[in-house]
């Protein structure tokens, strides 16, 4: 199996170019293999669990809910605030909002507070391809706020997403 290279360009601002390089799934041992996160010592759902992903990428929107697919989440998907909050009324099973803090519009931190105050006790996981101490990490989080920095690997976003479900919150039940 071939890996793939696909580049494109858009003009104007915030745009530019985008470049995606899909690899195939190479085993331990260094064969092509099919090796899913079960195959793997990683924290994977518990039996219904759901995960709603807002990211205004559409790859990496992709990318991230095939990730949580392959841990036994279902997976709900937003491009933006407005759509995350309609599908948190549309979708009770969610336990865990998993959010981009760049999103158009409102972002991702006025998304969370809104969420909790419809949804107490959801769990909230952010993800930023900004560095921490940047401007956005000091604008919209506090320090105990739990943040995935892209780009993450499967396993760390395993290890995070228990973390946040599992752990006591102050507005969840412990």
């Amino acid at each position: 199996e071939m890996g793939a290279i696909e580049a494109g360009s858009e003009p104007g601002p915030g745009r530019g170019a985008t470049v995606c390089i899909i690899l195939p799934r190479r085993d331990r041992e260094g064969g092509l293999g099919g090796t899913s996160a079960r195959d793997r010592i990683v924290p994977l759902a518990k039996p219904g669990e759901a995960v709603l992903v807002v990211e205004d990428e559409a790859g990496v929107r992709s990318f991230s809910s095939e990730a949580l697919r392959e841990l036994g989440y279902a997976v709900i998907e937003a491009p933006d605030a407005e759509a995350a909050l309609a599908a948190l009324t549309t979708h009770p099973e969610v336990v865990l909002l998993f959010t981009d803090l760049s999103l158009p519009g409102a972002d991702g931190r006025a998304l969370a507070d809104e969420a909790r105050r419809r949804r107490p006790g959801l769990g909230v996981l952010f993800t930023t391809g900004h560095a921490r101490g940047g401007t956005v990490w000091n604008a919209r989080l506090d320090p105990a706020a739990d943040l995935l920095a892209k780009p993450f690997t499967l396993e760390a976003l395993a290890v995070k997403v228990r973390t946040v479900l599992d752990g006591p919150a102050p507005d969840r039940p412990a």
